[in-house]
């Protein structure tokens, strides 16, 4: 097995890691220009949007490359082609087997720079994120540059591989915090002590304003009520030590409503068997929710959700709470005959066969998450 080289490792760390700084790359790149004496190192990322590319660079010089390899090819297939996988480029080649862009960037962007040559890769993550490497440099650059290149194209496509799997866990993230944030519910992870490890803005903002639920000392967390502070605190430490499976779910306020639902941490530990010690992660999260959106806004969502007009998905929201006909045509303003009336072509529309399929069809929609 060949050990690589102590000016190889001040490399490879660095372009491994830089996916995690901000901006990226920056101590990789600086490197790699003083390890291949050229004015520019640069990178740039480019997902299925083209309007968003990453470019980072390290030296003064030009700007814009990610127009440079990708200009005048408006598919994205005819871009790819543009540069083979893998293969370490020329400016002349690029220029030659470019456009009217690829020359107009020499003569805008690298000559006032003083800049004459360049030496550039591509590389794409299975995920569809395209990378680019490129050295700039003042002189005409050679094989040594290119064999750099060369040296780091399979670290170079692991980092992108990174990349890609940071940016799908940070979609999928999103999308999740959406639902939450949809629903008004908040998340805060636990240790076996009930000390808060980590939680969302939404929950930091109750935490903050509720007065039956705060942050104390050490950041444990503390309901107000001593008999379901209790309860919490027992909860969490049969989470931890696998004596409860289910989740542990306590109302901490009527007016307004707020409430509590204690789960296991979805993780496993990193050591299998590993028990969980105070200080060393959560073991339990906690979803904190007030309920609460106006009955209007709702109603609104009903209408558009299954055709209904105004009036009827008023009707249909006061049933799908539990109110009878009368209660709800009192509500409303209706007489009872004509709430009747809309009850029927509620149903017909919705498809419910009575009111407790109706609030089934309602509150199993994605009107849950509202």
């Amino acid at each position: 097995m060949r050990i690589p080289t102590p000016g190889e490792t001040d490399l490879l760390l660095p372009l491994v890691e830089g996916i995690f700084e901000r901006p990226m790359w920056q101590t990789f790149l600086s490197r790699l220009r003083s390890a291949t004496g050229v004015a520019q190192a640069v990178i740039v990322v480019m997902g299925a949007d083209p309007a968003r590319a990453i470019e980072i660079r390290s030296g003064l010089g030009a700007e814009d490359f990610a127009a440079f390899f990708t200009a005048g090819r408006a598919e994205a297939a005819e871009r790819l082609r543009f540069m083979r996988e893998g293969r370490v480029y020329g400016l002349a080649e690029l220029v030659e087997s470019g456009g009217e862009a690829q020359a107009a960037f020499v003569a805008s962007q690298l000559a006032p720079a003083g800049l004459a040559d360049v030496r550039a890769m591509r590389l794409r993550e299975p995920g569809g994120i395209d990378g680019w490497l490129a050295l700039v440099g003042k002189g005409e650059l050679g094989a040594a540059q290119g064999r750099m290149l060369t040296l780091l194209a399979p670290f170079f496509r692991a980092a992108l591989l990174a990349l890609g799997a940071l940016e799908a866990a940070r979609a999928r993230a999103e999308a999740s915090a959406g639902v939450l944030d949809r629903l008004g519910v908040g998340w805060i992870t636990l240790d076996r002590d009930c000390c808060i490890v980590d939680c969302d803005a939404r929950a930091e903002a109750l935490l903050a304003r509720a007065p039956v639920i705060h942050r104390g000392p050490r950041s444990r967390l503390l309901l107000a009520a001593p008999e379901s502070d209790a309860k919490l605190v027992e909860g969490v430490r049969a989470l931890a030590d696998h004596r409860r499976d289910e989740p542990l779910a306590l109302p901490l306020a009527q007016d307004p409503p707020v409430d509590l639902l204690v789960l296991p941490a979805r993780h496993a530990a990193l050591v299998e068997g590993q028990g969980a010690v105070a200080g060393q992660g959560a073991v339990a999260t906690a979803y904190i929710g007030e309920r609460g959106m106006p009955d209007h806004d709702r109603s609104a969502l009903v209408a558009a959700l299954f055709g209904l007009s105004p009036s009827e998905a008023r009707l249909a929201w006061a049933l799908a709470q539990g109110q009878g006909i009368a209660e709800a045509a009192a509500e409303l303003g209706l007489t009872v005959e004509t709430a009747r009336n809309y009850s029927k072509k509620v149903y017909a529309k919705t498809g419910a066969r009575g009111q407790s399929d109706l609030v089934r069809r309602l509150l199993t929609s994605v009107l849950a998450l509202v």
